[in-house]
């Protein structure tokens, strides 16, 4: 299955947790990349951070939320929030996909 997992994180925390973690947070990508396929930060329309979100293939949301537990900027407390959402594509690349 498909998940998509969108973080919200703590305004004004970011910028000093991002950078001070990022190595860490992008081997744990690296490591995990047969499950996240994607990944990359949100920024809010004036260019400020917001949060980010991953592309998982995984069985369950519960397999998505141990993974997500697992990630550096987890106990960092820059998260706000996460969802984890089951995700069906339909349509990429100009085509369908069902």
């Amino acid at each position: 299955m498909l998940f998509v997992v969108l973080f919200e994180d703590k305004p004004g925390l970011g910028a000093e947790i991002r950078r001070r973690h990022m190595p860490a947070h992008l081997g744990f990508l690296e490591r995990n990349a047969a499950r996240i396929k994607a990944a990359g930060p949100l920024a809010r329309p004036s260019g400020e951070g917001a949060g980010g979100l991953w592309l998982v293939e995984a069985d369950s949301a519960e397999a998505v939320e141990a993974l997500v537990r697992e990630d550096p900027f987890w106990p960092t407390g820059l998260r706000l929030s996460v969802r984890v959402l089951a995700w069906t594509q339909v349509f990429a690349e100009g085509a369908r996909r069902l």
